[in-house]
């Protein structure tokens, strides 16, 4: 389960991962990308409505 955080009332399609920027494991092959994957997705659907 991946998480997206959206912010709405600006006048551009703005969406972001839920867990931050997630430093602690940068380097270490332990990050997923799947709330990145999602929060993508998820800018590219609502910028098409």
């Amino acid at each position: 389960m991946a998480g997206v955080n959206v912010t709405i009332g600006l006048p551009i399609v703005r969406t972001s991962v839920d867990h931050g920027t997630a430093f602690g494991k940068a380097g270490e092959g332990r990050a997923n990308p799947q709330s990145m994957i999602e929060a993508i997705k998820l800018a590219a659907q609502l910028s098409r409505q």
